[in-house]
């Protein structure tokens, strides 16, 4: 069983899924949905401790904190490769930007990663179904220019200026 909950923040409604145990999504509500399997599961409106834990997180981050993101227990990416690009993800502090090249050659070093090339590396990051936690908003071009962005490039774009103020 999923579980869903809502979360109001300065950038939109929030949409949490989890189950008994684990976050298993976060993203704007007026985004598509990630491509999480939800078509036989049953889902119902409840705060379970996975949803409570991400609403502390998320009332720490929009207030200019650094929450520490294994604070809440979130599921597996999928693949041993998304785990392993979202484990990078999680390292990119606050207020910094890091580029799909550099993304992967950071998973490069990591010698059970095998298919590490940019445009493999940009399919995980855009499956990413737990936006601000996992902070993918954070993955820019090579050459510094914003792309994709599940939220909206706007929303990627405030959420990078806002924790650029935060860090100042």
């Amino acid at each position: 069983m999923l579980y869903t909950a809502t979360y109001n923040s300065i950038l939109g409604e929030i949409i949490l899924v989890s189950d008994d145990e684990v976050l298993v999504g976060l993203w704007f509500q007026d985004q598509p949905k990630p491509q999480l399997d939800l078509s036989e599961a049953e889902v119902t409106l409840s705060e379970t401790e996975p949803i409570r834990l991400a609403r502390i997180w998320l009332d720490q981050y929009f207030k200019g904190e650094n929450p520490a993101v294994d604070s809440v227990p979130i599921g597996s990416a999928g693949t041993a490769f998304r785990d392993a690009v979202r484990q990078e993800l999680v390292q990119v502090p606050m207020g910094q930007r890091i580029s799909y090249r550099d993304l992967s050659d950071a998973l490069q070093k990591d010698q059970t990663v095998k298919a590490n090339k940019s445009r493999a590396v940009g399919n995980a990051v855009g499956h990413n179904p737990i936006l601000l936690l996992v902070p993918c908003h954070r993955v820019v071009g090579s050459d510094g220019s914003m792309t994709g962005y599940a939220g909206g490039l706007d929303r990627k774009r405030a959420l990078l200026e806002m924790e650029e103020e935060w860090q100042g």
